[in-house]
């Protein structure tokens, strides 16, 4: 770990002691949401300490909460994002999948804050399609964005920025902060990074990290699906589906190396789009790489194995540019006062397969893609890990009830704050429900709905593919042995679909199980 990674957990900050609950009620609370887009829990350290350190990231769990059992709704980057920003699963905000365009005339919680009197922000990524509003000022990638040099939208005007887009993204919220927001209104900053999204481009100065390291093969690698008739329909598999020149970097100069059109046409365009000096880095890091492949002349598991570890290689190092910004924001808040009246959040869009399976993405009702991280630190709320069920419904109206305002009947999430204060519920959720609508699309993930448990996962895939799949999350973490139709599992099985009927007709779910199918 260099001393550059470690700048950020400088002494006061790591020894910040929280004000107590009543000392915050004199001021208004801030609110910094800081999103990653598909970030796994596996590779922050407060979760999972096998591939990095995240020491920044892990510094908002160690002062404040650990969400162990945190869920998504629907595991897709548009359609999460606009399950957080209503609070509503969805069916019921209208984005679906990424084919549609979020409607932006709809109740948000920030154009609720900014009602109140607060100063809203967002930047970073948006992909939403629609032009963000409630927002007092926006800074948005262009759709995917790109990692080096991208191009941003800052309040309807493009402007191109030199740089990597992590540390763009960070210097634009800190910027905000300091020059651009009225100082005599409490604020909501979303800074939500592109990264750890595919093509897992690194900064430059990270592109040597972790160069010696070789990364476990998770035990599920070799997955045959046995059982699973949607699990081996997809196409998201590292061995096949994942590209030499587009995800893995295998752009040669030579032009002997192709795969997917497509694909290598964008992986060759998105060298194209470095400075020179990028470039030059690039190069001196990638063209041993590329020399190396082409000698060793892989195949089969070999190859696979070896893409594997190029995928794990290239994730991790961009998210420990992820770690590093978070850390100066940490920091800038501290420096200047806002740490003792300022939530922070840090999540994800949704979880992601790092090798689980033998696949890259997400999209799945499976642990891996279905869990998310989050890790909340509250001024003078609780320090600890909370177990309870919560998704991402639920962090509109826990800002709401933050700031002080009403919570409308038709969110549908419920607020996490009286967690976040150390105080006991009695009556929490004890089920969630999910459900994937895009098909056919990338990836080839069948639609399907489902329920969680503490205990059990039972999901639907349906139209395409019509099958049920039930999983005992005690004994089998991993998704891999589908109990569903065998002999013992019965009264189980038919609990979970009346819970899940009843969660369908509590979120008015017009594609739901049948009573006749029950």
């Amino acid at each position: 770990m260099t001393h550059r990674f470690l700048f950020y957990l400088s002494g006061s900050m790591a020894a910040c002691a929280a004000l107590p609950v009543h000392a915050q009620q004199q001021r208004p609370m801030n609110i910094l949401y800081i999103m990653s887009d598909d970030h796994s829990y596996q590779t922050i350290s407060a979760y999972d300490d096998r591939f990095i350190q995240t020491p920044n990231i892990d510094w908002i769990a160690q002062h404040g909460v650990k969400f162990s059992e945190s869920f998504v709704a629907n595991s897709l980057s548009g359609p999460s994002r606009a399950c957080m920003l209503t609070g509503k699963h969805s069916h019921a905000n209208g984005f679906t999948d990424n084919s549609r365009t979020f409607d932006g005339s709809q109740q948000t919680f920030p154009k609720l804050l900014q009602q109140a009197g607060y100063q809203t922000a967002m930047i970073g990524k948006w992909h939403l399609i629609s032009q963000p509003t409630g927002f007092d000022y926006w800074d948005i990638l262009i759709g995917q964005g790109d990692y080096y040099n991208p191009n941003f939208v800052c309040n309807g005007q493009r402007v191109r920025r030199e740089g990597y887009v992590t540390n763009i993204i960070a210097d634009l919220a800190i910027d905000w902060m300091d020059h651009k927001r009225d100082k005599n209104k409490p604020f909501c900053l979303l800074m939500h990074n592109k990264a750890p999204h595919r093509v897992w481009s690194p900064d430059t100065c990270d592109l040597d990290l972790f160069n010696d390291q070789t990364y476990p093969l998770p035990a599920t690698f070799y997955d045959d699906y046995s059982g699973r008739q949607a699990a081996a329909k997809q196409q998201m598999s590292i061995s096949k589906d994942m590209d030499l020149v587009y995800d893995l970097k295998m752009a040669d100069k030579e032009n002997q190396i192709h795969s997917d059109p497509d694909l290598e046409a964008i992986g060759r365009a998105n060298y194209k789009r470095m400075n020179a000096e990028q470039r030059a880095r690039w190069d001196k890091h990638y063209e041993p790489i590329i020399r190396r492949f082409k000698e060793a002349g892989l195949t089969g598991r070999q190859l696979d194995e070896w893409k594997y570890q190029r995928y794990m290689h290239d994730y991790l190092r961009v998210i420990r540019s992820v770690d590093r910004n978070v850390g100066r924001v940490i920091d800038y808040l501290r420096t200047h006062g806002l740490l003792e009246n300022t939530l922070i959040v840090y999540t994800s869009d949704q979880g992601f397969y790092m090798g689980e399976h033998g696949w890259f993405d997400k999209r799945f009702m499976y642990e891996e893609s279905f869990r998310t991280p989050l890790l909340m630190y509250l001024p003078g709320g609780k320090h600890g890990v909370v177990d309870k069920l919560v998704q991402n419904i639920d962090y509109a109206p826990t800002f709401l009830q933050l700031a002080g305002v009403p919570v409308p009947a038709d969110i549908q999430g419920t607020s996490l704050l009286p967690l976040l204060r150390g105080q006991r519920v009695k009556h929490w959720r004890k089920a969630l429900y999910y459900h994937y609508y895009e098909y056919p699309a990338e990836h080839s993930v069948c639609r399907h709905y489902g329920i969680r448990t503490q205990r059990y996962s039972l999901m639907h895939f349906y139209n395409d593919v019509n099958q049920w799949e039930l999983y005992d999350i005690r004994k089998d973490p991993e998704n891999m042995h589908n109990l569903y139709g065998l002999p013992g599992m019965e009264k189980i099985t038919a609990k979970l679909k009346k819970q899940l009927l009843n969660l369908q007709l509590q979120y008015d779910d017009p594609i739901r199980l049948t009573p006749a199918a029950q």
